[in-house]
């Protein structure tokens, strides 16, 4: 999320049209065109943010700009030439990186969030735990992920939350 994306398009010889077909899992569908023998481009819904990479003659890679969860989904990019036609599909997956929290509860008890994270994040706790972590979908993909500590032995003075998330992994100590 927020980052820029670029899909690749390979092209051939001798070409006569560039077509990307996006297909977002959620929202309208939309095209970008490019013909040769006009020279011209051709957009079709498509959202402020993509566009072709450079002149589609020359490289007709797909560039993205500020990637959001909407821009999740089916990527083809049809290329026709003399030759035949060929296409190029890509699925793009959006990753939320969750938002990591640890804090002590009314009862004195270390808790600790990953909130909105895609896909969900891992949390573990650093000394052994009868946790059992809390999942919570969110209408965009996303999903907070919460675990309360408890401890096998009264002992435990400080506890570590870890959260582990494709986008990065983080960890914090908290005395309750």
């Amino acid at each position: 999320v927020g980052d820029s994306s670029v899909l690749p398009c390979p092209l051939k010889q001798s070409i006569i049209m560039v077509t990307w077909k996006i297909i977002p899992k959620t929202g309208a569908p939309c095209t970008l065109g490019y013909r040769l023998d006009t020279n011209t481009t051709n957009r079709t819904t498509c959202s402020e943010n993509m566009n072709w990479k450079s002149r589609p003659d020359l490289d007709a890679s797909l560039e993205m700009w500020h990637v959001g969860i909407a821009q999740e989904g089916n990527y083809t990019c049809e290329v026709v030439t003399a030759d035949g036609n060929f296409d190029k599909k890509y699925y793009l997956t959006v990753l939320v990186p969750p938002r990591p929290s640890l804090y002590c509860d009314d009862h004195g008890s270390p808790v600790c969030e990953a909130a909105a994270g895609k896909p969900a994040a891992r949390v573990w706790w650093l000394l052994e735990s009868n946790s059992t972590p809390e999942k919570e979908g969110h209408d965009n993909g996303t999903v907070t992920v919460l675990s309360r500590f408890t401890a096998c032995s009264t002992n435990v003075m400080n506890t570590t939350c870890m959260v582990f998330h494709l986008t990065g992994n983080w960890s914090q100590s908290i005395p309750c």
